[in-house]
């Protein structure tokens, strides 16, 4: 039988939510929620389900629900649901400060249901790949360019773009993080539009993180260094490439990976935890850590160190 899935949201990341469940396998869209209806019933008319006026005719409706509300929505519409009794996904990042993720996280535990935060690059089949290689990573650099992309004015790059590859980063390394070095500039709104993060570990490793929206071009890649070789991957392209050195010199391997959609991925992961397959992939004291890794930048930057 077909799990039952909805939206609560109906902008632009709810309509990627709404595509994307419509082409995933095992899954139904069954109802779309927006405080305005129209927005839900446009969303409908596309992919499917019926418009819902409230979060209780989307919870009898639904066993699982992406909330791709703003960020400032998460905590109250995450709650409610639930409260509900349903099983949510909620984008990145996970709330607006670190006792609305608290709140979050208890009360998934108290309810029994499923919360996984949507960093969905954790589903980039490059990061896939890096995972297979990885061997406590010594230094890491990660930048994250973008143009202006008139949305999410209301928060920093820190919070909009930074926090996936701090994420990862934490993910990655997998230690107590014990000191941070923040720089940010407001260039075209008054929050920070480039910044850069250093990050020390405490099991040694260090990472130099750069997130920008006022970038002329588009980057999305990561280098990992640790002591057999160095790893440089590419989100954006979905390759990259491995170096390593043996008798005969240094050596290179062009990385093969195989070109999927992270979304989907991540979307049939959040199935999957719902059906009890599995934990959430990415839970909800992950999204937690990297919410308050984010906070303590933004913070920081603007103190002025």
């Amino acid at each position: 039988m077909d799990l039952r899935v909805g939206v609560a949201g109906a902008g632009a990341m709810g309509r990627n939510h709404a595509r994307a469940y419509g082409v995933l396998e095992g899954v139904r869209l069954e109802g779309v929620y927006d405080i305005e209806i129209e927005r839900a019933e446009a969303l409908v008319a596309e992919f499917g389900g019926k418009a819902v006026d409230s979060l209780e005719a989307l919870s009898e409706c639904c066993e699982a629900v992406s909330v791709t509300v703003p960020t400032n929505r998460h905590a109250l519409i995450g709650g409610e649901l639930l409260r509900l009794g349903t099983h949510i996904l909620v984008e990145k990042p996970i709330a607006s400060s670190e006792e609305e993720a608290e709140k979050l996280v208890q009360l998934a535990a108290t309810t029994g249901k499923v919360l996984q935060v949507g960093h969905v690059e954790r589903f980039n089949p490059v990061l896939r790949h890096l995972e297979d290689r990885l061997d406590r990573p010594k230094f890491i650099e990660a930048h994250r360019l973008s143009p202006f992309p008139n949305r999410s004015l209301d928060i920093g790059v820190v919070l909009d773009l930074m926090i996936h590859d701090l994420e990862i980063i934490l993910h990655l390394v997998n230690s107590p993080l014990v000191h941070i070095d923040a720089v940010g500039v407001p260039v075209l709104t008054s929050h920070e539009d480039i910044a850069n993060a250093r990050l020390r570990f405490e099991n040694g490793c260090v990472a130099n993180v750069t997130a920008s929206r006022i970038s002329p071009d588009r980057m999305r890649k990561i280098r990992v260094f640790q002591e057999n070789c160095y790893l440089s991957l590419d989100y954006q392209e979905q390759n990259g490439r491995v170096f390593w050195t043996d008798s005969e010199g240094i050596q290179v391997e062009e990385v093969e990976i195989d070109r999927s959609e992270p979304l989907l991925a991540e979307l049939s992961a959040f199935a999957d935890a719902v059906r009890g397959r599995e934990g959430p992939a990415v839970s909800g004291s992950q999204g937690a850590a990297a919410l308050e890794t984010a906070l303590c930048i933004t913070r920081m930057i603007h103190d002025g160190g």
